[in-house]
């Protein structure tokens, strides 16, 4: 038999990374991998590259920024995390890619996934708005602190505040920060707080003899992994957080751990110490503030007084002494009586004068009214006359009536052989109709 040579394929590079694509796709898409983040960087775009690695061996991955927005976590470097996505070739430089769809923390995925739907819920009904936050108080006359009594945050915390403030009283109110019974110590402790029911529970730590009076609380502890900070996510004390009539700042965890907590306190503090410096403000600044003011207001009084001083001396200056006072008070009632008088004498002789011109007046207009009087009355009796019956007589008229005395004013009324009456201008005639 004869041999059949064939020469092999020519690939373009194109096609070849196509169909190593393709391959890629039908055997292992979709795909889940759990390994270390390396090199974590997110693009101006908001897509995020890194690199996920094990002791073995590595692999470049890309998550797209509508992936990204989705994650619940802060990746950084060293985390270990499970992703899932699509294997790829990035056809530009012919690297073997991974395109993450969700990302997780490794070991952690239920109780991730518990995170996320208690976070939507509380988010649902609105305990996460803004505009629900109260506002710190700049100046607080006691400061509740809760956390673990042998934990690291309390150290620290409670040193900031001694370097800080130390002229505020600071109360503990402790409880287990981690473990199965933490959830209901932190609510114990914060109920304690609000309800301030002396049960034992609370000490304080500074200023044993200042009155009490806690107008924010500090609910710290230090970070670990979502296990260990499980217990702010619990629901009971998410809500009892959220309902809280004093300021909460949260302090828990590092600057990258998220609990519950951070969505519904008043404030958010990266940090346990963090948490202590945004509620006290310095001594020394305060102090700086007080002198300020009290220049200030120093300065502003002895205006005021230089003012009120220079009225004085003006009000002084138009009061005089009072015997000249009352020597011009005198003059001007003088002048008053004077213009008093002379007023009604003028005021009198005006009456007078009117009173003559009246009576000189009054006959003529009486006769006036008189004639004008007669004049209407004789002009009526003319025009009364006119409306005499008798005159339109004259004429050539007659007056027709019954024998009962009514008029008779129309053909129809009138019938054969009835008796009619003519009144005419010089006496009346007795006719009969025919």
């Amino acid at each position: 038999m004869a041999r059949l040579d064939t020469e092999p394929r020519i690939w373009s590079v194109g096609a070849l990374c196509l169909a190593i694509a393709d391959t890629l796709n039908t055997r292992f898409n979709p795909v889940t991998v759990k390994g270390e983040l390396s090199g974590f960087s997110r693009a101006a775009s908001g897509h995020c590259y890194f690199n996920l690695k094990d002791d073995s061996g590595q692999i470049r991955c890309a998550m797209f920024k509508r992936a990204a927005s989705a994650v619940g976590l802060m990746p950084r470097d060293g985390d270990m995390v499970e992703v899932r996505g699509r294997l790829g070739v990035y056809e530009a430089r012919g690297d073997l890619q991974l395109v993450v769809e969700s990302m997780q923390r490794a070991g952690q995925g239920d109780l991730f996934a518990q995170f996320l739907k208690l976070k939507a819920t509380l988010e649902s009904v609105g305990l996460f708005n803004p505009s629900r936050k109260q506002e710190i108080p700049s100046q607080p006359r006691a400061i509740g602190v809760i956390t673990s009594l042998g934990a690291a945050a309390l150290h620290d915390v409670a040193t900031a505040l001694q370097r800080r403030v130390p002229h505020i009283p600071v109360i503990l109110a402790p409880a287990s920060v981690q473990g199965a019974n933490a959830p209901l110590e932190l609510l114990r402790s914060l109920n304690s707080l609000v309800s301030w029911q002396s049960d034992g529970l609370t000490q304080r730590l500074s200023s044993p003899s200042a009155p009490l009076a806690v107008d924010v609380i500090l609910m710290v502890r230090g970070g670990g992994s979502m296990e260990d900070l499980w217990a702010f996510n619990d629901e009971a004390l998410v809500r009892a957080v959220a309902a809280c009539p004093i300021p909460i700042i949260a302090g828990v965890g590092h600057e990258t751990d998220f609990t519950l907590i951070d969505f519904v306190a008043d404030l958010r503090a990266p940090t346990p110490t963090a948490a202590a410096e945004l509620v006290a403000a310095e001594r020394g600044q305060l102090l700086s503030d007080l002198s300020l003011m009290q220049e200030s207001l120093s300065d502003s009084l002895t205006h005021v007084l230089d003012r009120m001083s220079q009225r004085l001396d003006w009000l002084g200056n138009r009061l005089g002494r009072p015997s000249g006072r009352i020597s011009d008070q005198k003059s001007s009632l003088s002048r008053m009586g004077q213009a008093l008088q002379f007023g009604l004498k003028s005021q009198l002789q005006r009456q007078k004068q009117n009173l003559a011109r009246t009576a000189d007046s009054l006959p003529r207009a009486l006769q006036s009214q008189v004639q004008s009087q007669q004049q209407l009355i004789h002009n009526m009796h003319t025009r009364l006359g006119l409306l005499d019956p008798h005159l339109v007589l004259e004429r050539g008229y007659a007056w027709l009536t019954d024998d009962s005395g009514q008029a008779l004013t129309h053909a129809e009324e009138f019938k054969s052989s009835q008796s009619v009456t003519a009144t005419l201008a010089d006496g009346q005639v007795k006719l009969q109709v025919k």
